[in-house]
């Protein structure tokens, strides 16, 4: 059990107290707490940016989704189900029940994704419950201690780095085939294609019989860019004509569902269907163009308007559905508004576990919706999403308040260059022309009604300015999570340029412009370190002429030349002292210095 600052003290001591009673009176010789016993498993089926309109019966003419719709048809398809715009704010929704912005997410990438490790996550609460947990998939919450899977909650964790396989948190050149995964934190190289590596995984995790319910979380990287998917799910998309980028998404898609079928079959010869909750959903809207269907051209999109990071309903409504044999009454559809928050408390009440107490969870339980079609405590509320890059939330930039009737939106055409705090000429014309539509009669959002309803517009405003404050005020209190370096869970520590801060970084893009085209070569990491002995190494990019090598953090400055072609320097056995600060890592070979593409820090001795 994982020790933290101020996380669960209370509420993880009372469980071990419970576990340690019921261990020792109940049953002294049982390995399974009798809490847990005949409580539902529950699985979570994650995709990653597939649209509402990606599924077949959603109008999709091109794509046919069978196995996803028979969760449907065996349980419940929510409507109306919302979540982030991109993927770790959804992750951390999910795991939490919180609004990302309280849990340290802003974004998806350097610091941006960082969930706080005193986060507690659905994982940790049911594993304190008698639950095994394990994930398989996508996790993209931070890849070192103490934000990784298995520092927060899960006992079983298959992943790739970063937001996904290919990008700069992982290995050079890793691709989606015969990929090199992190299995509870060693990587190792597997075979085949990635959706099946985790399907196949998922199916053996299930298939363990140690009389325990389980958490699984199946967490695929499909359809994520780059898209790669074997030739034969692509061909018949070819053969009718469409966009490549089409073909290879909607190839992803049916290797998606091939593999919801496998699980559902594999849940059936294990004898689980019965006492198994099975949830799929995505965890935001399609990538293509933000306001004209024409990057991928012919991508259906079922009507909705944006795309993935908008704050539209293309950029948050997803497909949803769940299945509880015998609980949920099969072939429902509901059009109640559902959102991403609303897992967290809804799955501790199906598994009859109590909400943690002195922390806000946001979310609703859905549970008297899914069971009994109760609809009281969803009729009135609020859910708040804001998208931007950075880890700094600017007031009033690219956010929508979105009610079961209306929806306030504050657009933006780039939400990835709001890195810089607006002049009030820009937020008085922003906040002039906020856009305000009827969700119930105009789900495509095309009729801005703002000029006819100004005083529910007023409201809606305040209302966002108030949760704004509140949890930003949160956030800010708490701080970014540092990476923990010389630590017992993780003595050997790689950081990549997936992670790092500071204003290079941001510097990336300009402020409501177009992208720079060369990316930031430089930027520091924020970490928080053990006094001790430490072997540096730098896997360098490409070195143009001779250099020197800088190694600085706190009181500690090194220095060592290299030459140019070198591909690693290395500084052995570093004394690093006992804090917090900011561990640069460059090469000058000219007055700009440039960063190191991975530097991993190793701890030798105390």
């Amino acid at each position: 059990m994982k020790t933290t600052n101020n996380k669960i003290s209370l509420i993880k001591v009372v469980y071990l107290y419970t576990f340690l009673i019921t261990l020792l009176v109940v049953n002294p010789f049982s390995q399974t707490a009798s809490y847990a016993k005949d409580k539902p498993n529950i699985v979570i089926m994650m995709t990653d940016d597939q649209g509402y309109g990606d599924i077949g019966a959603h109008g999709n003419p091109y794509l046919k989704t069978p196995n996803i719709e028979a969760i449907g048809e065996q349980g419940l398809e929510m409507t109306n189900f919302m979540t982030y715009p991109n993927c770790s704010a959804t992750r951390a929704g999910l795991l939490t029940g919180r609004y990302p912005y309280r849990t340290g997410v802003t974004a998806v990438t350097q610091v941006d994704h960082f969930m706080r490790g005193t986060e507690i996550t659905i994982a940790e609460v049911l594993s304190d419950n008698g639950y095994r947990t394990g994930i398989f998939g996508k996790w993209h919450l931070g890849d070192n201690h103490p934000m990784r899977p298995t520092d927060q909650g899960f006992q079983e964790a298959l992943v790739h780095k970063g937001g996904g396989i290919g990008q700069a948190a992982g290995p050079a050149n890793n691709t989606y085939f015969n990929p090199i995964l992190e299995h509870n934190n060693v990587s190792k190289k597997y075979e085949g294609y990635s959706d099946d590596i985790f399907a196949d995984a998922a199916m053996d995790f299930m298939a363990k019989k140690d009389g325990k319910p389980f958490l699984l979380y199946l967490a695929t990287n499909l359809p994520h860019l780059p898209l790669q998917v074997p030739d034969k799910l692509a061909e018949p998309y070819r053969k009718i004509g469409l966009h490549e980028d089409n073909a290879l998404v909607y190839g992803m898609i049916d290797s998606i569902d091939y593999n919801v079928g496998r699980v559902i079959a594999r849940l059936k010869e294990l004898g689980l269907e019965e006492n198994t909750i099975v949830l799929f959903l995505s965890d935001n809207g399609p990538r293509h163009r933000r306001t004209k269907n024409d990057y991928f051209p012919g991508r259906w999109v079922a009507n909705l308007r944006g795309t993935k990071t908008s704050v539209y309903d293309a950029g948050i409504k997803v497909p949803f559905y769940v299945q509880w044999p015998g609980k949920i009454e099969p072939q429902k559809q509901a059009k109640n508004m559902g959102t991403i928050l609303d897992l967290f408390p809804t799955l501790l009440d199906a598994a009859d576990v109590d909400v943690p107490k002195n922390i806000k969870i946001d979310g609703q339980s859905l549970l008297p919706l899914w069971t009994k079609g109760e609809t009281k405590n969803l009729e009135q509320r609020d859910f708040f999403v804001q998208m931007h890059y950075g880890p700094t939330p600017f007031k009033y930039m690219h956010f929508n308040l979105r009610t079961p009737k209306y929806k306030l939106v504050s657009p933006h055409n780039f939400p990835h260059g709001i890195v810089h705090q607006p002049t009030d000429n820009i937020l008085k014309n922003v906040v002039k022309n906020l856009e305000l539509y009827d969700m119930e009669n105009d789900p495509s959002e095309r009729i801005n009604i703002a000029s006819k309803h100004p005083d529910i517009v007023e409201a809606m405003l305040e209302r966002y300015e108030n949760w704004f404050d509140e949890v930003t005020e949160e956030r800010d209190a708490a701080g970014i999570e540092r990476i923990s370096l010389g630590t017992k869970a993780q003595p050997n520590v790689n950081l990549s340029r997936f992670d790092w801060g500071g204003p290079r970084v941001i510097s990336r893009f300009d402020y409501g412009g177009a992208r720079v085209i060369e990316d930031n070569q430089l930027g520091y990491w924020q970490v928080r370190s053990k006094k001790g002995r430490y072997n540096v190494s730098y896997d360098l990019p490409e070195l143009t002429s001779d250099g020197i090598a800088h190694l600085k953090y706190k009181n500690v400055h090194l220095q060592k030349p290299v030459k140019k072609g070198q591909k690693k320097v290395n500084f052995t056995r570093v004394k690093l002292p006992e804090g917090e600060g900011n561990f640069h890592a460059y090469i000058k070979m000219d007055r700009l210095p440039v960063g190191p593409l991975f530097v991993d820090v190793n701890r030798i001795k105390k």
